[in-house]
């Protein structure tokens, strides 16, 4: 795999790293083996995002390959979105080449891990050097811990959504605040004046200070006062506009 720097995406929290660190670091530890990992996607490039820290395990954060056409394990995984289990990779000949077998890692265990809307986050898997079929009891703990994951992405979503709708409301509440008060306006011309005492049209006084933008037109009794015509009524008529 090329090598990078490290990184820490804004989206994942430095609390929620160290879980899952430690999440790798048992599961290397319970079923045996020299690697346990969490792969993420990155556009077109998959990297080893969290790698446990046991004997033996040649993945380092940061690691990345081009994920198309890689022929690594994870890129079934995530192109199938499913399980994959290869007992040894030397003995089956299509997994005999692949380039974890460069690095001795000749057996693999791996399941998708997915965002809530279903998008590929990464996998979770495991590796040995040696042939290994891994039991169903090591199936059934690492789709507990890929269930740990998925709750913490869907925390993180959700946390990222209510955000976005807070921000949104702080910006209608602080247009509520910025026309609050008293709002000194001519009686006649409807100018209003601000706190530096110059005197603008209403327009320009609420368009600097909101999001709100003006489309002008005429008004029925505004039409029949000024133009002498009669214009068809688009609305329900109110008590300062009644019918003829």
């Amino acid at each position: 795999m090329m090598k990078t720097t490290p990184a820490n995406p804004a989206s994942i929290p430095d609390s929620i790293l160290s879980e899952w660190q430690s999440t790798v670091d048992i599961m290397a530890t319970l079923v045996g083996v020299p690697a346990g990992l969490i792969m993420r996607m990155v556009q077109s490039v998959i990297e080893v995002f969290v790698s446990s820290q046991s004997h033996g395990n040649p993945y380092v954060p940061g690691d990345r390959e081009l994920l198309l056409g890689s022929g690594l394990y994870c890129e079934t995984v995530i192109n199938k979105n499913k399980k994959l289990l290869v007992p040894n990779a030397l003995t089956d000949e299509h997994w005999k080449t692949n380039p974890d077998v460069k690095l001795n890692m000749i057996s693999y265990l791996g399941f998708p891990i997915c965002w809530p809307s279903g998008k590929p986050f990464g996998t979770i898997c495991v590796l040995d050097t040696k042939e290994n079929a891994y039991s169903k009891t090591v199936e059934e703990l690492m789709l507990k811990f890929r269930g740990i994951i998925q709750t913490h992405l869907e925390l993180l979503h959700m946390n990222q959504v209510l955000g976005e709708e807070n921000r949104s409301l702080s910006d209608y509440l602080a247009e509520i605040q910025t026309l609050r008060g008293i709002v000194p306006i001519c009686s006649f011309c409807k100018n209003i004046r601000d706190d530096k005492g110059y005197w603008e049209a209403v327009e320009s006084f609420v368009s600097q200070r909101t999001e709100a933008r003006f489309s002008h037109g005429v008004c029925p009794q505004c039409a029949r006062e000024h133009y002498n015509f009669e214009l068809e009524e688009t609305c329900m008529p109110t008590p300062s506009d009644p019918h003829p």
